[in-house]
This record gives C-alpha cells, sequence and structure tokens, in this order.
C-alpha cells in the first residue's frame, strides 16, 4: 500500500472511532498566532490561562506593544518560558506594525499559504507548525500544522520515518492528505495520540488502526 492509500485508511477508521469534526468559525489571526506562541513547549492549561491572563491586563495588542517586556512575562509566567516568550512577542508585534501599519493579520488569509510561512517564518519565536496552526484555524485553510503528538503517531505508523525533522514531517504530511481532510485528519489524529498513542503507555487495546503499527511489528521501539 502507498503512503496515500495508508494515508486515506487512518482517515476512515479514525473517522469512524472520532467522528468527523467540523470547523468552528474563523477565528482572528493575530489572537491565534500569540495563542500558538504561548503553546509552545507547555501544556494546553498553563498556555490557556496564560492567553487569558494576558488579555485581561492588556485589552489590545496594541496595550502589549506598549508594555515593558518584564510585565508581559510575569503576566505570562504560567506558560512557561515566559521571559523569552514575553520579548518574542512584542518584537513580533512590532514587526507587524511597522511592516503593515496595524496590528491586524486578517490580510494573511488571502495569501498563498507557502508565501505566509515563508515570511513570517524569519521572525524568531515563529516556526512552519505555528504559521500552519493559524492558517488552519484562522484562515480555514487546507493546511495541516504537525505537533509533537502528530509528529510521534505518524513516526509509529510509518507516515514519516523515524526522526523525522518537524519541517521535513510537515511537507511530507502535507504532501499525502487529500483535500479538504486537513483539518479533520489534524484533529483527530491529535486526539489520537494525546488519548491512545501516547508517548508512555499507549493503550494499543484501543488503536483503530493496529494494523500499520511499527511498535507491534517491531520495527521501533516505544520513544519512536
Amino acid at each position: 500500500m502507498d503512503l496515500r492509500a495508508k494515508v486515506e485508511s487512518i482517515i476512515e477508521a479514525l473517522e469512524a472511532k472520532f467522528g468527523v469534526p467540523q470547523r468552528e468559525a474563523r477565528k482572528d489571526p493575530l489572537n491565534v498566532l500569540i495563542g500558538a506562541i504561548l503553546s509552545q513547549n507547555t501544556s494546553d492549561r498553563n498556555s490557556g490561562r496564560a492567553y487569558q491572563a494576558l488579555r485581561g491586563r492588556f485589552p489590545t495588542w496594541d496595550d502589549v506593544l506598549s508594555a515593558e517586556t518584564d510585565q508581559i512575562a510575569d503576566t505570562i509566567r504560567i506558560g512557561g518560558l515566559a521571559d523569552q516568550k514575553a520579548r518574542r512577542i512584542k518584537d513580533i508585534l512590532l514587526w507587524i506594525k511597522k511592516t503593515h501599519g496595524r496590528l491586524n493579520l486578517d490580510f494573511i488569509c488571502d495569501m498563498d499559504p507557502q508565501d505566509v510561512i515563508d515570511t513570517f517564518c524569519r521572525l524568531k519565536g515563529i516556526g512552519i507548525k505555528t504559521m500552519s496552526v493559524v492558517l488552519c484555524f484562522a484562515c480555514g485553510r487546507d493546511v495541516f500544522p504537525v505537533d509533537t503528538h502528530i509528529l510521534r503517531v505518524s513516526e509509529r505508523l510509518g507516515l514519516v520515518p523515524p526522526k523525522t525533522p518537524p519541517d521535513k514531517a510537515h511537507r511530507i504530511l502535507g504532501g499525502l492528505v487529500p483535500e479538504g481532510k486537513a483539518y479533520p485528519f489534524h484533529l483527530n489524529l491529535l486526539a489520537f495520540g494525546r488519548g491512545i498513542c501516547k508517548a508512555r503507555d499507549p493503550k494499543c487495546e484501543e488503536c483503530p488502526v493496529p494494523e500499520y503499527c511499527l511498535m507491534k511489528s517491531g520495527a521501533m521501539d516505544l520513544q519512536g
């Protein structure tokens, strides 16, 4: 079975188990971008609390831009790496304001996704996963984000080679996911990775795609 056929088979199996996620209303791209930066190297719960704290103290992004970096860091401390994230958030907001005249990213939704990724990935703190999340969730574009859970599961299922760098995994998987399936497959694979195919103690008895598992076949170890 070639990889595209395997991906289609996995999509079908995950949809049978988890359902077909439906897109929610589009979100503000800049809100999603800052939220994605806060989510780096921390849990969803802590990043969500950091985001709410930031918006509670600074109601607008112009307020964040005008704040001192240490004020921002103190506000988002619960999200981890606060000093680094505060500097990067402020630098990114400053770049957006200087380059585009205002703190609004709605225009990226009308751009070619690869142009958006190429442009914003030049900024510290923004990688292909971050911008893929923005394009997928804020702009409704057919872009497939790859986080640590999805990368782990994709390696275990043989969709990408072991130890594939995240940037390369985005390119490989982006070319395998059928048109229109990036959003539901992302959410279902994420649910699968978090709830069943976990990094430690995976619930193999609940796996909907055991025929593709390289761990089961002994082709890779549990850390894969």
